[in-house]
């Protein structure tokens, strides 16, 4: 323990040394830090000096630049405060971590400084993925979905249903107007997972029953949409090279000009009006297909902010998360770095919308948001998913085999963790 202890010290430190705190020292103010990935630091820089500046002699606010990839950052997170002494008095969480660390005890509801109307203000999209067990731990900073680019020199519309997507990437391919019809994240990872659950949302199911942490993997519903995704490989849809996508593989090949159709995130179309880009001007982007009859889904992929319930400087933390959520930092984060507000006017705002005319549609897009199974063991539960659908993808099988063991697979590390009745 004493050997661990001061590798995460050491780690810490060596990170609060070398990248570091994002503003400058004081010695008089009330001290406030907040851990976050690397490239939110970078993006809230500006925002930092300007609190400091309004803040001087009061409260002085430091970023600690954590790890680019998002499951390290969590690793270091857990690592410090299993120890009980973290250096961070809050913590930029992704979505999925909620209930890990809610459930953990190390985060202090926020109802005494976010209200009701606080919540009404932001887009629908935005009001999820921050409550557990009936408090609220986390405020969201960023918003993000799920989306389906299109070719809009290609076709007129998108297509609206998975017959439809298949039928027109298809015809592409067939007619050599596009290498690829499809192109989407089928790597085994959480980006699969996330394309998973917009196409199980389309086909009508769920991934699992909260009230009850029932799994519903070995449904009807959960078995066609996974063997959708592996005809699109089956039959040409998909080029067998998404196996082994994630999400910039799959903007490489659309950015090219060598695919129809996209499922990403919002981040991409910066990327795809650049001049380097094939399709500049050309893209669309819609919500992912959905049987007739059903609601199409977007995968919630926000991040929000989370105050530690070990904070010494608690008041002094929630002015901060204020300050930086607010809808003035929104704007500058978004001109500036492209992030997608969270509040729900900043969408019809006439200088957002020259700067990114496609704000209606992701305004639509987080009204369709779907939020992952929200359990503590759900990093465990997606590892299951991913592995399974990976290996129907590659691998000899069936939908129905690869479901079927992906339902009993999730419910023993239920039952072993005593989450199931």
């Amino acid at each position: 323990m004493k050997l661990r202890h001061w590798l995460v010290v050491g780690a810490l430190s060596v990170v609060m040394a070398l990248g570091v705190l994002v503003g400058s020292a004081s010695t008089r103010a009330e001290e406030v830090s907040i851990l976050m990935p690397s490239s939110f630091t970078d993006a809230s820089a500006d925002l930092v000096k300007a609190f400091n500046r309004e803040h001087r002699g009061r409260i002085h606010l430091s970023l600690i630049r954590g790890p680019l990839n998002t499951e390290s950052i969590s690793d270091l997170a857990i690592s410090s405060l299993l120890l009980g002494d973290a250096p961070f008095d809050a913590l930029l969480m992704d979505v999925t971590w909620l209930p890990k660390y809610a459930a953990a005890g190390w985060l202090e509801a926020l109802e005494p400084w976010f209200d009701q109307n606080d919540q009404e203000q932001l887009v629908q999209g935005a009001r999820l993925g921050n409550d557990y067990d009936g408090h609220l731990y986390r405020w969201p900073l960023v918003a993000d979905v799920g989306l389906l680019y299109w070719r809009t020199d290609l076709m007129d519309q998108p297509p609206a249903t998975p017959d439809a997507l298949v039928e027109v990437a298809g015809r592409l391919v067939e007619s050599q107007t596009v290498a690829n019809g499809f192109v989407w994240q089928g790597r085994q990872y959480e980006g699969l997972s996330c394309d998973f659950l917009e196409v199980l949302q389309g086909f009508g199911g769920d991934w699992m029953d909260t009230t009850t942490n029932a799994m519903e993997l070995d449904s009807p519903e959960a078995t066609a949409a996974a063997a959708w995704l592996n005809d699109l490989i089956s039959k040409g849809v998909s080029p067998y090279a998404v196996t082994n996508y994630a999400e910039a593989e799959s903007l490489q090949a659309f950015k090219a000009g060598d695919a129809a159709l996209m499922r990403n995130w919002p981040y991409a179309w910066a990327e795809l009006q650049k001049d380097d880009s094939a399709v500049k001007g050309n893209v669309g982007i819609s919500l992912m297909v959905a049987q007739p009859g059903e609601r199409p889904g977007a995968t919630l992929g926000s991040w929000g902010l989370s105050l530690m319930r070990q904070s010494q400087h608690k008041e002094a933390a929630v002015e901060a998360i204020r300050y930086l959520t607010s809808e003035d930092a929104q704007r500058q984060r978004f001109l500036n770095n492209g992030y997608t507000p969270i509040q729900a006017d900043l969408f019809n705002d006439p200088e957002m919308l020259k700067a990114s005319p496609v704000l209606p549609d992701l305004l639509v897009a987080l009204n369709h948001a779907v939020v992952r199974p929200p359990t503590p063991l759900y990093a465990q539960l997606s590892d299951v998913v991913q592995r399974e659908l990976n290996g129907l993808f590659t691998a000899a099988g069936s939908a129905d085999e690869a479901m079927a063991t992906s339902q009993q697979r999730s419910q023993t590390l239920l039952r072993a963790a005593g989450a199931t009745p």
